[in-house]
């Protein structure tokens, strides 16, 4: 159950959520909320827009949805593979958690430094061939899409961005889509769109790491910690659900209310940057 919900860094949920994560083992589960500090917009913070991303389904539906997700994606790329770590990535790749577990598909964890890594949601910077499994950079793709669309980011350089490296942009039907350069199969970023799944193992993995926190051989009960998360789907839902069914303390980071929040030790309404970088500073990293 909630103790407490703050607004301010100097509130007592704030200092009571540092003590108590100051000494535990840790998984965190980090969302999009992280990296707005960033300039990657999220899908439910202040000042986010409402409209929902491509799901699955459409994309595989008909050429002109892979025709309009690619045009957008084009120019969100253009900016979101230039974005760096913030103070919240570093603070976390020094606090070394047991799992660094993200919902995000930037990855600007890794770029911070961080090992213990699970994407899972997968890598905006790689392409996956849907017929052949053929596994590409994203920034080969970029090159071919530049060479198929001259003029195309320029032309739009001043539209809105979105998350995920998607951008406000509806006049689409003039932009040219490659096949796959192995076996001319439809080519999709290698994420994990809304209507599918996360991929199983790495779901397994993830509950290893939530269950270990509360293994009778690891001494005194390890903490969750959700930073930047909403909660809103089930993806990451399920693991602070797993956590509080074991007994485990989950303490929740973010600007907003949550799904998770009535399963929280502690709900902390702050930005996730401050409090990362004062929690890396209480551990002394």
């Amino acid at each position: 159950m909630t103790d407490q919900l703050v607004t301010a860094p100097q509130g007592q949920a704030y200092a009571a959520a540092l003590d108590l994560l100051s000494d535990r083992r840790l998984v965190v589960l980090t969302g999009a909320g992280l990296s707005t500090d960033s300039g990657i917009p999220d899908y439910r913070g202040p000042g986010s827009t409402a409209r929902m991303p491509m799901t699955y389904s459409e994309f595989v539906g008909t050429a002109a949805a892979r025709q309009r997700y690619w045009a957008r994606s084009h120019v969100g790329w253009s900016r979101m593979r230039h974005a760096d770590p913030n103070a919240g990535h570093h603070a976390l790749a020094r606090l070394d958690p047991e799992l660094l577990i993200t919902q995000n598909v930037d990855g600007l964890h890794e770029a911070a430094g961080s090992g213990r890594v699970v994407a899972l949601h997968g890598r905006i910077d790689e392409v996956v061939c849907l017929a052949c499994g053929t596994t590409l950079p994203r920034a080969e793709l970029h090159a071919r899409l530049d060479a198929l669309n001259p003029g195309w980011l320029t032309a739009h350089a001043d539209v809105e961005s979105r998350p995920d490296g998607d951008v406000e942009l509806d006049d689409t039907g003039d932009f040219v889509v490659p096949d796959c350069p192995h076996c001319g199969g439809v080519l999709k970023p290698h994420v994990v769109f809304f209507g599918e799944n996360a991929p199983k193992e790495k779901v397994l993995r993830c509950y290893e790491a939530v269950d270990a926190l509360t293994h009778p051989d690891s001494g005194h009960t390890g903490a969750l910690l959700v930073a930047g998360s909403s909660l809103t789907v089930m993806s990451g839902l399920r693991f602070v659900k797993r956590a509080a069914r074991n007994g485990t303390p989950v303490v929740i980071v973010n600007r907003g209310t949550t799904r998770g929040d009535d399963l929280a030790a502690l709900t902390v309404h702050a930005g996730t940057s401050d409090f990362l970088t004062d929690l890396a500073g209480r551990r002394g990293r």
